[in-house]
């Protein structure tokens, strides 16, 4: 069995809008994380650090 994808929360939710600011995802990633598949799951953590990386270059 394919091994699962870590959850990227962090547990430091702070909420903007749509987006947590601490992980990347959105809201609707973070509601249904657990009914995800894997290749989901993948694309949500792919989308967040994006996400991330753009919310630092932003800030800098």
């Amino acid at each position: 069995m394919a091994k699962e994808i870590d959850n990227p929360c962090i547990a430091l939710c702070q909420l903007r809008g749509d987006l947590c600011v601490s992980c990347g995802r959105s809201k609707d990633e973070i509601r249904t994380w657990k009914r995800m598949k894997r290749p989901e799951k993948m694309a949500a953590v792919q989308r967040a650090n994006t996400r991330l990386k753009a919310l630092r270059k932003g800030k800098g």
